[in-house]
């Protein structure tokens, strides 16, 4: 099953340090860096189908404009509607077959919420994008103390939980 890896596009800006001081510079340089560092890895997963939504909601068009790269869908926002909306729109469609990049937690929450899953923006970058420059992946989340010493089906995670890292995996 082919994946569709949905990325809030400034929200990966500027949680990765090397994209952010592009993109302090320059705007634009910011997101050509990003779509270039994608297309890199759409070409080790091109199974996978890449969405880069950007915010247009300030500054935008009035209507939702899209755009087609390197085999990458990319949307920006209309005016007066924020990435997430949009984000939110595509993971209902998708569902199980989404998987969503961004650090934005209420993203997250709702990601889990459809069946989909999800990956932070750091985590997205230093795995799959920079890994020399972006250091150790961030942990997702600590074993609490009481979990290490149980024993029997207890001890293995929720479905959901299962399902999502055997997605993640595909990436």
């Amino acid at each position: 099953m082919a994946l569709n890896l949905i990325v809030d596009g400034y929200n990966l800006i500027r949680q990765s340090p090397y994209l952010q001081a592009i993109e302090a510079r320059d705007l634009e340089a910011g997101r050509e860096a990003l779509l270039s560092s994608l297309a890199e890895y759409r070409q080790t997963r091109p199974q996978n189908k890449i969405t880069v939504v950007f915010d247009g909601w300030e500054k935008g068009d009035w209507k939702e404009a899209r755009d087609r790269r390197a085999g990458m869908s990319i949307i920006y926002s209309r005016r007066g509607e924020k990435a997430d909306e949009v984000i939110k729109r595509l993971l209902e469609k998708e569902r199980g077959r989404a998987v969503v990049v961004s650090s934005d937690r209420e993203l997250q929450d709702f990601a889990a919420r459809v069946g989909a899953a999800w990956i932070s923006a750091l985590q997205f970058e230093a795995s799959h994008l920079r890994a020399d420059a972006a250091g150790e992946p961030e942990p997702e989340e600590e074993p609490s103390p009481q979990r290490a010493t149980k024993k029997g089906p207890a001890h293995r995670a929720p479905k959901r939980q299962r399902q999502r890292q055997q997605r993640l995996k595909k990436l």
